[in-house]
């Protein structure tokens, strides 16, 4: 895989800001598709997960960050999101980065290939907020088409065990679109709504 990941990335990342700016305090609290989350919870691991990418695009080592952010006031996720966002660009900025070993937690590859994987996670993750919010926004069809290609690369459904954080897949419904598809794919239910 040749693809330049970072514009693809930076898409997924304006549509995680703009569905963040729709969460009311009133929701914080509510269930996600991701069973062990709550909005608040995902809204940490959504940032935690931006930062530790960022460490990686600047040559860290990712393992070393752990991808939940804490200590954010409920009134400041888009504001913590934005700015870890931001470090992302700026770390991965330079060319070289793309084809540089790095570490993340599935092993060592090619810094094209981690930022694919973490395109993979950010868009799931925006489905499992777009659910948990009640759908407050049309998500990129083409995200969820290139997430859903990676998923299907990586994970392969046999492959599965205790150390992946995806469960089985699960069937999605007939005229299901790409992000139900991916829900499927990653172990969600695409048929129930939080």
């Amino acid at each position: 895989m040749n693809t330049d990941p970072r514009p693809l990335y930076a898409r997924a990342a304006e549509q995680i800001a703009a569905l963040i700016r729709t969460v009311r305090p009133e929701q914080l609290a509510g269930p996600t598709p991701c069973d062990e989350f709550d909005v608040r919870t995902l809204l940490s691991h959504l940032a935690g997960g931006t930062h530790r990418i960022a460490v990686v695009g600047a040559g860290g080592d990712g393992l070393a960050v752990r991808p939940f952010l804490d200590g954010v006031p409920d009134d400041g996720w888009a504001a913590a999101y934005d700015e870890v966002r931001a470090e992302v660009e700026k770390s991965w900025a330079d060319d070289a980065r793309l084809d540089a070993l790095v570490r993340v937690p599935w092993g060592e590859a090619p810094g094209r290939i981690a930022l694919s994987g973490y395109v993979m996670e950010a868009v799931t993750h925006t489905w499992d907020l777009s659910e948990a919010l009640g759908r407050p926004l049309g998500l990129d069809p083409e995200l969820a088409e290139f997430a859903l290609t990676i998923a299907h690369r990586v994970l392969p459904d046999e492959q599965r065990g205790d150390d992946v954080p995806f469960g089985s897949a699960t069937s999605a419904p007939e005229g299901a679109d790409a992000y139900e598809r991916l829900a499927a794919w990653l172990g969600r239910n695409p048929l129930s709504r939080a």
